[in-house]
């Protein structure tokens, strides 16, 4: 970047004052494949951007609610532009209903707030309960953790019935996910995916966020025989065992494989806790990465990062204390950065697995920007927009004692959100109910849809990539306008 760097409008994160010296061992890398550095990447210049985001969203949220106000379903994916529902486990509902209180968040339109407090209060009660998913982090704290925030800020009027009934249901939501327990053979868990207690998903870094609110608002897991269960030591072996397991540093275990790369899967014994092998349910093979899980781990440990700075010496002591647990999350963010980095296109879109078979007739497709017109694999915009995010909170929380990589970061979140908030990817046809286009679901099982004379999918919109692209252009504009920087757990 030239000229006045974003750098200093940075908000620190409340309470992000002590930063250990635990430099990464992964080296910032030369020339690398994303275009970096670009004077027009700025957060001043995303303006108008993300003006025009907030004015197309706001008829597009509208129009949803309208299609399924009256439907027990939830919508995915579009089909055709048409958001579509598939009745499995209902875990975008959450991202439906956060995109209302996100427009609300970014626009001061009360109308979004009302709609989406009042989808929250009368739909998602379910959800709190749901003790068969691992996805609490994205359904609950998108919407009552997204409200709570809001109150904690001053965004809206604080309530005191209001706020203690959304902290009700955040402490419910943490406990209920910290209940998915399986114990590993080095002494540590993880919460176990819906595939069973052998399965620890990337994607349940995310839902860490559950386990953190509910921490900070006092609440344990109460098991047989009064066994009270922290929830934070919970979602400290979470981080670390998705930390050694599921993230490849290029030693060790995985001395043959590449530093950075993620695998969606780990498989254990459940007898007795041992690894077993990598796996994955929507990338291509477990010995390649899938991008949107690579996506989860970087955004993840970013936000991770930021709630163990707010935690106290004291209550880290017996959860391995702050050291260990920091190195594990910065290692693994630091490392899923860089390699996302040098295995994306210039522009910072991924196609939607980095080892996905029809790469190898793109040529040097790592030189140029991503193709979303090319007959051999899909991009994954969703990926993309949950990246940018993280690249910014890393960059953000790098500043002060790595800022020459905190700055690279910064720059790749914005690269990347600049190009994801133009054609192709961004929705401007109100025929079409989504807002990004070019994001991928499910690709092994085929639930993508192919638009008719293409040989793969493109052009439809999911859920998650609308929300996290909503949730990242709030977090620039906060950063442009120098406003309260905006976590997880609020405040």
């Amino acid at each position: 970047m030239q000229g006045e760097t974003p750098l200093g409008r940075l908000q620190k994160v409340p309470g992000h004052i002590k930063i250990l010296s635990l430099r990464s061992d992964f080296c910032l890398a030369d020339g690398p494949p994303m275009l970096l550095n670009h004077p027009e990447m700025s957060f001043d210049s995303l303006g108008e951007k993300t003006a025009t985001l907030w004015r197309i969203a706001g008829s597009k949220i509208l129009a949803l609610q309208k299609a399924y106000e009256s439907k027990g379903a939830t919508p995915v994916f579009t089909v055709g532009g048409l958001y579509q529902p598939q009745g499995w486990t209902e875990w975008t509902q959450g991202f439906q209903f956060g995109c209302q209180i996100l427009q609300f968040d970014a626009t001061g339109d009360e109308n979004f707030l009302e709609i989406g407090r009042r989808n929250t209060l009368e739909r998602m009660a379910p959800h709190l309960t749901h003790f068969g998913v691992h996805d609490h982090g994205f359904n609950n704290v998108s919407t009552y953790g997204n409200l709570r925030r809001l109150m904690l800020e001053g965004r809206i009027s604080r309530d005191e019935r209001e706020l203690q009934l959304y902290e009700l249901a955040l402490k419910v939501s943490g406990a209920v996910q910290a209940v998915r327990w399986s114990e590993t053979s080095d002494g540590d868990g993880y919460i176990y995916s819906f595939n069973g207690p052998h399965s620890l998903f990337c994607d349940t870094i995310r839902s860490l966020r559950s386990l953190a609110i509910a921490h900070r608002l006092g609440q344990r897991l109460l098991d047989e025989n009064d066994e009270a269960i922290s929830l934070l030591d919970r979602l400290l072996e979470h981080a670390r065992s998705t930390a050694r397991y599921n993230v490849y540093y290029g030693e060790g275990r995985d001395y043959y494989d590449t530093p950075g790369r993620v695998a969606h899967e780990s498989i254990f014994n459940v007898n007795d806790g041992t690894f077993r092998c990598p796996s994955t349910q929507q990338g291509y093979s477990p010995f390649t990465t899938w991008t949107r899980g690579l996506a989860w781990i970087l955004t993840g440990y970013a936000e991770q990062l930021e709630f163990l700075a707010i935690c106290s010496d004291a209550e880290l002591v017996e959860a391995g204390g702050r050291g260990e647990n920091e190195q594990a999350m910065r290692r693994a963010a630091i490392a899923a950065a860089e390699f996302y980095i040098e295995n994306t296109p210039t522009d910072g879109i991924p196609y939607w697995d980095t080892g996905a078979p029809g790469l190898v007739h793109l040529g040097d497709y790592l030189s140029r920007p991503a193709e979303v017109d090319n007959p051999h694999e899909p991009v994954d915009s969703s990926a993309a927009a949950i990246a940018a995010q993280g690249f910014l909170r890393l960059g953000n929380y790098l500043q002060r004692d790595e800022p020459k990589r905190s700055a690279r970061y910064i720059d790749a979140g914005l690269t990347i959100l600049h190009r994801l908030l133009e054609p192709p990817y961004l929705s401007h046809d109100s025929n079409h109910q989504g807002l990004l286009l070019h994001a991928l679901y499910h690709r092994p099982r085929g639930w993508d849809h192919i638009p008719e004379g293409k040989a793969v999918p493109q052009g439809e919109s999911c859920l998650w990539g609308d929300y996290h692209l909503m949730e990242v252009a709030l977090l620039a504009d906060r950063l442009n306008k120098g406003e309260i920087y905006p976590t997880f757990f609020g405040g």
